[in-house]
């Protein structure tokens, strides 16, 4: 079993141990009871580990000079502190820091939302009807009859397996 690790505040014994990837590096924060209240872990409006970490969590301004929001005149600085935009209008103001990190942590900028397990097989069937019909689509148009019949052939299939899904 692994030493208890100290409080990298106070070097009391760390009972919160926060972990958070940012641009596939790892950091992570020891706190004892006392420092993690004082930095509010706890408090319900949110924590960044930016602030123990002494702003380094996000990529931008450094001086505090970077942008500033027009709508709610939040800087770049302030959104590194705290881990929140102030306003609708700070996504626009700051896409040029946001988007690259927004990029790196989610591995995309376009939602795909989720989908629940009794519904993924449904949906994976679905998008694999859609891939088969542009297929055969494409195989018509340039005259690959043969293509053509095997792509009808497994959608057909795939029609199948939807009408009568094994639970």
């Amino acid at each position: 079993m692994a030493e208890p690790s100290q409080c990298q505040l106070c070097s009391q014994p760390a009972t919160v141990h926060l972990t958070q990837i940012i641009n596939n590096h790892v950091h992570t924060v020891h706190l004892c009871e006392a420092c993690s209240m004082n930095k509010g872990v706890t408090d319900p409006k949110g924590f960044s580990l930016s602030a123990p970490l002494g702003g380094a969590a996000f990529p931008g301004d450094k001086d505090g000079s970077g942008p500033t929001c027009p709508s709610c005149g939040q800087r770049f600085s302030q959104f590194k502190d705290q881990g929140r935009l102030g306003c609708p209008g700070c996504y626009e103001a700051f896409t040029g820091s946001l988007m690259p990190m927004l990029a790196d942590m989610h591995h995309s900028l376009q939602h795909a939302g989720k989908v629940p397990l009794r519904q993924f097989g449904r949906l994976a069937l679905t998008q694999k009807a859609s891939e088969l019909q542009k297929e055969l689509e494409l195989a018509i148009r340039e005259e690959r009859y043969e293509d053509a019949a095997r792509l009808r052939d497994e959608l057909r299939l795939l029609s199948e397996q939807a009408a009568n899904p094994t639970v």
